[in-house]
Order: C-alpha cells, then sequence, then structure tokens
C-alpha cells in the first residue's frame, strides 16, 4: 500500500494546488498572451537576489510587469518613437505620475490655460499642498514662454490641441525655449498630452518633446470600456526618475486591460483616419449652419493655432468643438444635445459611438472671449450622414424652443 505521506504521494488538497502537467511548447497565435500575476517565481535564491525590478530583461513581482504589460509598452513606446514606456491606470494617474516623479517642493511647473481640466486641478493641489509652484500661460504663447521660466522652473507641460477649446500650440517653439533656459545641472523637461492625435498625427518627439503622455482610454482602446495611460520617453535619465514613481505610488495595471488596448492596437490607424473623415464631413457642414459661430476644428480656419496644425500635424482624428451664436441660451444648447437621438452625452472620445458634451468655459478658463455655448463633439464610426441628420433634427428643436 502507498504512504500517502511520502514525497511521491500528494494529499487530494495538495495536488490540487501543485498539478505537475505542463502545457506542451509551441502554441502559436495572432494574439499575445495574457499574463496575469502578482507573485513571480524564481528558480532559485540566486535568481531571486540578482533580479532587478527595474531591469526589464527579467521579472521580479507582478506590479513591475508581465510579458503581457512589457510587450505593450514597448508596442506603445514605437509607436510615439520612443524608447521607454510605463502604464498607468488612467490618462490622469500618467500626468501625476510625471509631475510627482519631477517636482519637489520649491520647484515650478508650467500648464496651459487650456489644458485637461483634472491635469489644471492637480496643478492647483501642488500649489496648495505640496509646496510646487503652477503657473498657466497662454497656449498660444510660443517662443514667448522663455519670458515665464524661472530659475525654478522643471516641468512645462504642454497639450496639443487642447482638448475642449483645441488650441494648437507651437510646439517645437516651447521646446527650443526650454532647451535655451536649461542648465547642465538643471533641465527644464517639456511634456506633452498626446492623446488627441493618438501618437499617429503628431510625432512629438521628433518635434522636441522630453516626454509624452497617453490616455490609452481612447483611440488605443477604441472600445470605450478600458481606463489607462502611459508615459514614454526616449531619455533613460528620466525614465528611471518615472519608474521610481512608478513603483512608490503602486501604479499596476491589469494584464486584461492591457490586452484590450494591445487588441486595439493593430486597428488603429484604421479607425483614426475613419473618425478624421467623418469629423472633418461633419464639421464642415456645422461650420455653414448660421447657429454655429465657430467650428474649433484644428483643420478648419476658425481654429486658433490652425496655421502650426498645418505645419506639424499629419491629421485629425474625431474630436472638435463648436461655439454656438451668442443668441442661444445654454437651456436651449442643452436641449438641442438632450434632443440627439446619435450622440450620446458623455466624456472621453475614439470609440464607435458618437457623444456631445456641453462646457462651461468661462469656469475653467482665463480670459475666454466668446459669449456663446461650447459644445464639444466626438464623431464616431457612424456614416457622417446620419450623424448630420441627426444634428440637423436636434436644430430644428433648439428653434422651437426658442
Amino acid at each position: 500500500m502507498t504512504d500517502r505521506n511520502s514525497p511521491q504521494q500528494k494529499s487530494f488538497q495538495t495536488a490540487l494546488i501543485h498539478n505537475e502537467y505542463k502545457a506542451p511548447a509551441g502554441f502559436g497565435a495572432f494574439p499575445t498572451a495574457i499574463h496575469h500575476a502578482s507573485t513571480v517565481l524564481f528558480k532559485d535564491v540566486a535568481a531571486l537576489r540578482s533580479r532587478n525590478w527595474q531591469d526589464k530583461s527579467s521579472y521580479t513581482y507582478g506590479l513591475h510587469g508581465t510579458p503581457t504589460t512589457f510587450t505593450l509598452e514597448a508596442r506603445l513606446a514605437a509607436i510615439e518613437g520612443g524608447e521607454h514606456c510605463l502604464l498607468a491606470p488612467s490618462g490622469l494617474a500618467a500626468i501625476a505620475m510625471v509631475d510627482l516623479a519631477l517636482l519637489k517642493a520649491g520647484d515650478d511647473v508650467l500648464i496651459p490655460d487650456n489644458v485637461y481640466n483634472p491635469n489644471r486641478e492637480l496643478g492647483r493641489w501642488l500649489s496648495e499642498d505640496f509646496g510646487i509652484t503652477a503657473r498657466f500661460y497662454d497656449p498660444l504663447i510660443g517662443e514667448g514662454i522663455a519670458a515665464m521660466i524661472q530659475p525654478n522652473t522643471r516641468l512645462i507641460w504642454t497639450e496639443a490641441p487642447g482638448s475642449v477649446t483645441m488650441e494648437v500650440p507651437d510646439i517645437p517653439a516651447i521646446c527650443r525655449a526650454a532647451r535655451e533656459r536649461s542648465t547642465p545641472e538643471r533641465k527644464v523637461v517639456v511634456a506633452i498630452d498626446n492623446t488627441w492625435s493618438a501618437g499617429i498625427a503628431f510625432k512629438a518627439f521628433d518635434h522636441g518633446v522630453d516626454i509624452v503622455m497617453q490616455a490609452l482610454t481612447k483611440y488605443q482602446s477604441g472600445g470605450s470600456d478600458v481606463l489607462m495611460g502611459a508615459v514614454i520617453t526616449r531619455d533613460l535619465d528620466l525614465k528611471h526618475k518615472i519608474e521610481l514613481a512608478h513603483m512608490r505610488l503602486g501604479l499596476g495595471v491589469g494584464a486584461d486591460d492591457a490586452y484590450l488596448v494591445m487588441r486595439g492596437l493593430p486597428t488603429m490607424q484604421l479607425r483614426f483616419s475613419a473618425h478624421d473623415a467623418g469629423a472633418r464631413t461633419v464639421a464642415n457642414w456645422l461650420k455653414a449652419r448660421p447657429e454655429v459661430s465657430a467650428v474649433l476644428h484644428p483643420a478648419l480656419p476658425d481654429c486658433p493655432g490652425h496655421e502650426t496644425w498645418q505645419r506639424d500635424f499629419t491629421g485629425a482624428g474625431g474630436l472638435f468643438s463648436v461655439i454656438f451664436d451668442g443668441r442661444y441660451s445654454e437651456a436651449m444648447t442643452d436641449r438641442f444635445i438632450d434632443s440627439l437621438t446619435l450622440f450620446k452625452i458623455g466624456y472621453s472620445w475614439g470609440g464607435a459611438n458618437s457623444l456631445c458634451v456641453p462646457y462651461r468655459v468661462a469656469a475653467m478658463r482665463r480670459n475666454w472671449k466668446h459669449e456663446g455655448q461650447l459644445l464639444r463633439f466626438n464623431i464616431g464610426l457612424e456614416d457622417p450622414q446620419d450623424l448630420i441628420a441627426d444634428i440637423e433634427q436636434a436644430l430644428a428643436v433648439l428653434h422651437q424652443a426658442g
């Protein structure tokens, strides 16, 4: 009779955990495998002691990466033309990771006045509670930003274009000013929120940027079902600083979400082009409407910084804003939005479904000069003529409200 307690014979419970089956090697398929792990196993103590969590040639703990997240990071870095990438649970988490990696009490950060509003709130929080000065600048300042750079300025945020009011900044001019004001002991780093272009329509590193932030929630995913962010750089020293912040903050992402983003990458450029074509069709139609005083689409002349977009960008995606004529009150434009059927009401962009959201820009921006109501459109992948018909019927309701 076999001894149940011998090394060769495991109890039923132990056998449930220590099963000896190993699947055969050589399986091939298009999708990248999903590796779930908190604990990473080492073959021996020497291997455990020899590995460095910052060295992506090996694995140490799930928070620092698995083959799934390493693969996504490498593919995102390649899309942007960068070398190093770190993932975060959201775009805002990625922004915070950059701030906390590079700034300390007594430092100064410059933020464009049209920035993604949670980034603005983060800047205020840094000023109020962390002893870091956050100052806001005109997004169209260009080379004039040189006059704002102080001895303690460590970081300049940019956003191209602003995700609500759509100004297109002169990124090369800002980067030149930052380089000219840098010293060997104090580098003025330029970071960009490049989510609008998805790394497709604007190659930020080629225009002098040091750090690229992406909200992968948008075009990279494309399914309106994932929250994730990424920080990409070519600079090894910046990578090390951001990596330390990533570890200290515990900013891990789940393997399933990483897989969903990776699944969207092969079709991203095709979808981006379709969003772009649809948005231009709808934007040009809106431009001819008497209810609209301005169409803030970077590819159209009404948009501040349009000439910069023509010089530096190769596409435009699906996001733009319009300003209604001042005779239409907020209540009237709210009714217009409520009357849309294909356009849904919700934040974000880059998914298949079209969206429309109102903004009270005067409460978000300094020196906002437009009097009309601003509405932001995300043009999804529906037929643009169907979207135009939906807007047209909602405009009819707007006139009835008047």
